[in-house]
């Protein structure tokens, strides 16, 4: 059920109502006395943000030094209530020039009631976009003096921006080339026990895009995920030649996405934005190729030595390389002297972070680089649990890599007047939490 909100109360961090906005008559207008007793009085707004008082519901959050209320008599979403709040702010933002305090609220009181009627109707969120609103709501807040002067200006045709299909991007766009930038960029999360085997290994991403392109183009996205390339295989009545395919898990899309085609074609099809956006995020936990394997090896020789050896390989190809690869390998706090042999790289001990770290500008693929070190420890009387070891954390970025396997089939872009576009098109793998224990 979405939001359904019976009233919404902007408060200052004495409990003084700043403006409110009633939306039903199943709430009385005093509701706010019994949120500043129950819940400001007692000092319990970091206890949690949800709290029911009598048969309401009070949905808060603190923005700066002003609190925003909503006040539910039924059962809501309540995460559709924070996300209008926060969808809100960044409204209210893009009016008053980046600022949203108590201050900014007095000087703009007349625009907000205004736009309070606008987002959000019966209780029930509208349209929360600040490029939309700007069309029809052209009213200018009063800004702050730090803040830059707006220079979007209102393009005409705005009832058609408003109440057409596609509210997030206007018409009359033209370019000289027209480009699409895609970028897959992905985060590796894996957790190695000292065995060698895996214990946690996903990998979460996200398909951005920036367009340049003119007038209102239609673009298609194939991908080779399973379900997409069975449904194109059923189409086609013949079994498909595509190679690997993934199987795609928790898929999220930017509104532009069409749902309705994307679930009777399994295509990804869409009006884009124009500028950067996320098209879609997505995560993989089967079939996951893991850029890097690290075997670790460390000797605690008595109470005053260690031995550290590290053998990084790269498993993806000799032709790629990675970027800013970075190994930090902890070590005992008492720590008093350190040196190194690396075949690759440098490495240092910071001892802010009690960590040998192995930095390695270019990694190339197929390479196995080594680190040998020997560890000099202070022997203290007062030492003695024995140390418990963490677990040995990598930094990386391997351009033209997907962990995942995802790749682009095509990306096909049509638009009436028939012009041609250029396609680019990069894969970029990054370390999210890859930590080997050792």
């Amino acid at each position: 059920m979405p939001v359904a909100a019976s009233a919404i109360y902007f408060l200052n961090l004495r409990g003084d109502v700043l403006i409110n906005r009633l939306y039903r008559d199943d709430v009385g207008g005093n509701m706010v006395d019994a949120f500043r007793t129950h819940i400001m009085q007692t000092k319990e707004l970091g206890v949690c943000p949800v709290r029911q008082i009598g048969g309401c519901s009070f949905f808060y959050m603190r923005i700066s030094n002003v609190y925003i209320v909503i006040v539910v008599s039924s059962n809501a979403n309540v995460a559709c209530a924070f996300k209008f709040v926060v969808e809100a702010v960044a409204l209210f933002k893009s009016y008053f020039g980046g600022s949203f305090d108590e201050d900014a609220i007095r000087n703009n009181f007349v625009l907000i009631y205004e736009l309070l009627d606008e987002i959000m109707d019966f209780g029930y969120p509208q349209n929360l976009s600040p490029e939309i609103l700007k069309l029809y709501i052209t009213q200018e807040g009063v800004r702050s003096p730090f803040s830059s002067k707006p220079t979007d200006k209102p393009v005409p045709n705005a009832t058609l921006q408003v109440t057409g299909a596609v509210g997030w991007r206007r018409e009359g766009l033209v370019y000289k080339k027209n480009e699409v930038f895609l970028d897959i960029v992905e985060s590796v999360n894996l957790l190695m026990s000292s065995k060698g085997s895996v214990l946690r290994c996903d990998v979460t991403g996200k398909i951005l895009m920036k367009c340049f392109l003119s007038g209102m183009p239609d673009l298609k996205l194939g991908l080779n995920d399973k379900i997409g390339l069975e449904k194109e295989s059923q189409l086609k009545s013949r079994p498909t030649k595509s190679g690997k395919t993934i199987e795609l898990d928790d898929v999220t899309f930017h509104q532009c996405v069409n749902l309705t085609r994307f679930n009777s074609e399994k295509t990804v099809s869409f009006v884009p934005p124009d500028g950067e956006f996320e098209l879609m995020k997505y995560r993989i936990t089967e079939g996951v190729n893991l850029p890097f394997r690290v075997l670790p090896t460390i000797k605690e020789l008595g109470r005053t030595r260690m031995e550290v050896n590290v053998k990084v390989k790269s498993v993806f190809g000799a032709k790629m390389f990675a970027l800013g690869v970075v190994i930090k390998v902890p070590v005992p706090k008492q720590t008093a002297k350190t040196s190194f042999q690396v075949t690759s790289g440098r490495a240092k001990y910071n001892a802010s972070i009690d960590c040998l770290v192995w930095k390695i500008r270019k990694f190339p693929g197929q390479t196995e680089p080594t680190m040998s070190a020997e560890v000099e420890l202070i022997s203290t009387m007062t030492e003695k649990k024995s140390w418990t070891r963490p677990p040995i954390q990598m930094e990386f970025q391997v351009p033209m890599f997907t962990a995942s396997g995802l790749r682009v089939r095509f990306l096909k872009v049509w638009e009436k007047s028939g012009y041609n576009t250029v396609e680019w098109v990069r894969y970029i793998t990054k370390a999210g939490s890859y930590e080997i224990r050792c």
